[in-house]
Parts: structure tokens; sequence; C-alpha cells
């Protein structure tokens, strides 16, 4: 197929950025919970040591039957090539600034909400939640784990039993009460 019908080149610039993550702001670090740091180190290994090397396999075969330019093994390939290179560029960057932040440390400081608590609270309408703070590539609200950058999140950290905070949302303000304050090991989904 002629290149003036796709939109890819043979030298297309990859972007370093992983389009389906979140932004982590620069200087900041990528604080994880140990099981988090984990997750990550097991992709980028399955990555490295299987997924990229049965790939180079396939496209090097692929190469060898001739014809590239309506192979599609070898086209899919590089294709796929590019997308694991550029994973393991940012399962790689991820890795380099994480802080690993273990919530069984937080035994001194239970009384109060950081990183990797799970909170119990109540809204003023008396619906009452759970979330658990986690590091932004970890965060899965539907599970209720919340990134630490996120809305709720910030709300709140720092605040004690039975504190009352506001959340701001795009309706205005909510306010939530702290019902209840838990570190617990985090276990490796």
């Amino acid at each position: 197929m002629n290149k003036a019908f796709v939109k890819e080149s043979d030298n297309e610039e990859d972007s370093d950025i992983d389009a389906a993550a979140p932004d982590i702001l620069p200087g900041t670090k990528n604080y994880l919970t140990p099981a988090g740091y984990q997750r990550l180190k097991d992709e980028l290994l399955i990555l490295i040591d299987s997924e990229r090397p049965e790939v180079v396999r396939t496209v090097s075969w692929a190469a060898s039957n001739g014809d590239r330019s309506e192979n599609g093994d070898y086209i899919y390939g590089k294709r796929r090539l590019r997308e694991i290179d550029r994973r393991i560029r940012f399962l790689t960057q991820r890795l380099d600034i994480a802080e690993v932040v273990d919530p069984k440390l937080q035994e001194a400081n239970a009384d109060r909400v950081y990183f990797g608590a799970t909170v119990r609270y109540r809204s003023g309408d008396g619906a009452e939640a759970t979330v658990t703070i986690v590091g932004v590539d970890e965060a899965e609200p539907l599970a209720g784990k919340v990134s630490w950058v996120s809305p709720i999140a910030r709300a709140l950290l720092k605040a004690r039993l039975g504190d009352i905070v506001t959340l701001k949302t795009p309706r205005g303000h909510a306010e939530l009460e702290v019902l209840e304050i838990r570190y617990p090991v985090l276990d490796r989904d």
C-alpha cells in the first residue's frame, strides 16, 4: 500500500509519553506502594524478557520472506515493536523517579491521613464511601483506589479522625467527615 494512504512513516517519531498514563508534575516524585512498584517492575520484565523477543523473531521471519511493503506480519510486527519500546521507555522513566512508600510504616501516624491510608468518610448527604490513597500509576477509582493527586485525596490528606474537610467539585464545595483511617497491607492484585 502506498504511504500516501497511511498515516504512518518509517521514521515515525515516538513520544516518550504513554497516552493512557496520568501525568506527574515535573520535579515530583512518583509515589508508589510496594505492590504498585512491583506490578510496574513485573510488567517491564515481561516486556523485555518475553514479549519483545517474540515480536523481534516474528519481524525477522517476516522480513526474510521478501517484499515488506505488503507483508502484514512485518508491518504489524514493526508497529507492535514500537508500542513495546514506547512502553518500556515509559515504565523505565516511571520506575526511575519512583519513591516507594510502605503504608505499614505509617503506624506511628495512624491517626492522620497520609499516602497509603484507607479512609472511610461520610458526605454531606449522609452517603458513606471508602477510598485508598495510592500512587498515580496504581489508581483504580472503580475499585476505591484514588491517586494521591486527585481532588478527594488532596482534601483528605493530613485530616484526622472526626475532621470535616472541604472537597472542591465542579458543582461547588462538599463537606466530608472522616469516619475511619486504616493503614492495611495492600495486596498484590
